[in-house]
């Protein structure tokens, strides 16, 4: 039996090729707002960090009605760091919509996200999105799509995928290019034609898989997922089966369904419908809820491991506790051992050190999203470089590779193609676009990816576009060149002056402004030279009756590189840390005084460290 009047589907795309968008106005189209209710764009991302970067972080779960059937939907991230996102919660629908961008055509992300939909048989509609851009190509991006799931090994039913052309910037779609419609009307229309109905065997014993868990200051812990067998009520005793297959009996405080972008408060809800729940404090992802006399699990969810790990340690320098208020290792112990109760694709293991953890996850985006997280709820942490996990496959030492995609102005090809041959990447395809842009896909070493994104963006001008997704451990490809320059390194605590800045222009390129706060060992700068230099930022000018402080303000200076929390880890070397906290992000040196480091390099050139 079908629950005919509802449809479970969630929305798959690469970066930036518009489902958040997509959902925005099937949420208005459907009713979901009053006619003069004020709406933001991108409604669905409401985490602060979502809202600033413009991307999808956390899946999100609505609901629209459309001819008197309920249409649950859920908008997924795009990213590959976030693959536990997208995962799990294709676990609660029955079908995808793909969207793909009518001139980009199929991404990394792309496929990232096709393959896990259709490893797990859902049905797929393809949305040839943007059509209203002036150098779109629906008719090869189809083509291009059709490749795509020939090449993922769709079965002859996945094969057969409905394809609706549309504008989300619009609210329009249609079936033919050509002849879009005024409204999203054909969407909705293929939605429910195409996407089965959930199966929905009422009368069975209960069965619902947590797939992902949300917090209210008032509900506490919240569990959403798919209720697959039996009927769930508000205020009933159910039983919670756990990964380890321990059985945990439970009191259901509070349920609820989606309507819009609310959670409607039911008294019961029965097979085929998403829900939340509340009053289950110890309740994580991938458990089965189920009936209390008849307890039987669903399987738990699988996840891509971690390819990706760096140390987070409390913060050490001279600028400790000044500018944060969680600062101590128990609340950082505190604060990683609860991320990974929501966070499924990362790990955190203690270390033989009090004060430090090691913590693994997909990619640098996914763990810099947990380090800004951090630093705005007021942690001070300092952070290694990131480096990437090596097993062991057959007795053979492998690596994570990358399969890596870059759009490219014709004018930068050959220097791009050169810095990743130093990087031991394989270049795979060569595709001529339009607008003078050629696409380069390669298969580069993850660990070869790390520092790239500012040599690529400086290289292409800031045209450039790229995007990489795992593909596969492979044998250890040798060593890869890291940073090419030497750091200029603060030789003296203080605050850096204008005057000691334009004198050491010549020496580099600068990362701090005048009247920086600095301590020894902390990184102002990148030198023009392999070696790291020592340098005085706060040194003042002598005062004479001739030579006054005033004279400082007519000083050209070159402006500084102020990085962002991402470019910061990218660059350090692994005798580097970036420091946190919620007002600054500061480079330093492992060891901060120079008889330190001196010793430290000495023991390195000898094998020793």
């Amino acid at each position: 039996m079908r629950a005919e009047n509802l449809r479970n589907v969630a929305i798959i795309a690469h970066v930036d090729h518009g489902k958040t968008s997509l959902v925005d106005v099937m949420l208005k189209q459907s009713g979901v707002f009053r006619a003069n209710e004020q709406i933001e764009e991108r409604i669905m991302d409401s985490n602060d960090l979502e809202k600033e970067r413009g991307i999808t972080i956390l899946s999100k779960n609505t609901a629209v009605h459309w001819q008197d059937i309920k249409i649950n939907i859920v908008d997924t991230p795009g990213h590959a760091d976030f693959g536990g996102e997208v995962e799990r919660v294709l676990k609660m629908v029955d079908g995808v919509l793909l969207v793909v961008d009518a001139f980009e055509g199929p991404m990394p992300q792309t496929k990232f996200v096709l393959r896990k939909a259709l490893e797990i048989n859902l049905k797929p509609i393809v949305v040839i999105n943007k059509i209203d851009r002036p150098e779109a190509r629906p008719y090869e991006v189809v083509d291009e799509v059709l490749d795509l799931f020939l090449q993922l090994g769709a079965s002859d039913e996945q094969l057969e995928f409905p394809v609706v052309y549309a504008s989300a910037r619009e609210g329009r779609a249609g079936y033919e290019p050509d002849s879009i419609g005024n409204d999203l009307g054909p969407l909705f229309d293929i939605i429910i034609k195409n996407i089965p109905a959930p199966e929905s065997d009422i009368d069975g014993s209960l069965q619902m898989l947590v797939t992902t868990l949300d917090y209210d200051d008032y509900l506490g812990k919240i569990a959403l997922g798919r209720i697959f067998r039996g009927k769930l009520n508000a205020n009933s005793q159910v039983a919670v089966i756990k990964r380890d297959s321990s059985l945990e009996k439970v009191k259901i405080a509070k349920l609820f369904t989606f309507n819009g972008l609310k959670r409607a408060d039911v008294s019961e809800a029965a097979a085929g419908e998403i829900v939340a729940i509340s009053g289950i404090p110890n309740i994580n992802i991938g458990e089965t809820i189920t009936s209390a006399l008849e307890p039987e699990a669903l399987p738990t969810i699988e996840i891509d491991e971690p390819t990706l790990n760096m140390t987070f340690m409390i913060n050490t320098s001279p600028f400790a506790g000044t500018e944060g208020t969680h600062v101590t290792s128990r609340k950082l112990r505190e604060r990683l051992f609860k991320e990974i109760e929501t966070n499924v694709s990362l790990r955190v293991e203690e270390t033989v050190n009090t004060d430090s953890f090691q913590v693994s996850g997909r990619g640098e985006l996914h763990l810099s999203i947990l380090i800004e997280n951090m630093r705005r709820e007021g942690f001070e942490l300092q952070v290694s470089k990131p480096e990437v996990i090596v097993k062991e496959i057959d007795g053979v030492k492998c690596e994570p590779y990358e399969h890596l995609t870059c759009d490219v102005p014709d004018t930068a090809m050959g220097k791009i193609i050169e810095l990743l041959g130093s990087r031991r990447a394989d270049m795979q395809n060569m595709i001529t676009l339009t607008g003078g842009i050629t696409r380069l896909e390669f298969l580069v070493p993850a660990r070869g990816l790390i520092g790239f994104r500012g040599e690529f963006l400086t290289e292409t001008r800031g045209e450039g576009i790229m995007s990489h997704v795992f593909h596969s451990y492979q044998p250890y490809k040798g060593d890869i060149q890291g940073r090419k320059r030497g750091v200029l390194v603060a030789s003296d605590p203080g605050e850096a002056t204008a005057y000691a800045l334009y004198q050491l222009q010549d020496r580099g390129l600068m990362f701090i402004e005048p009247g920086t706060k600095v301590y020894e060992g902390m990184i102002v700068g990148e030198g023009n030279r392999e070696q790291d230099i020592d340098v005085n930022v706060s040194r003042k000018k002598q005062l004479t009756n001739m030579r006054s402080s005033g004279a400082d303000d007519s000083l050209r200076l070159e402006p500084p590189r102020i990085m962002t929390l991402e470019e910061a880890l990218e660059y350090i070397n692994d005798d580097e840390y970036v420091e946190i906290t919620p007002l600054s992000i500061r480079l330093r040196k492992k060891y901060l005084d120079k008889n330190s480091r001196t010793k430290f390099e000495k023991k390195r050139a000898l094998g020793l460290s």
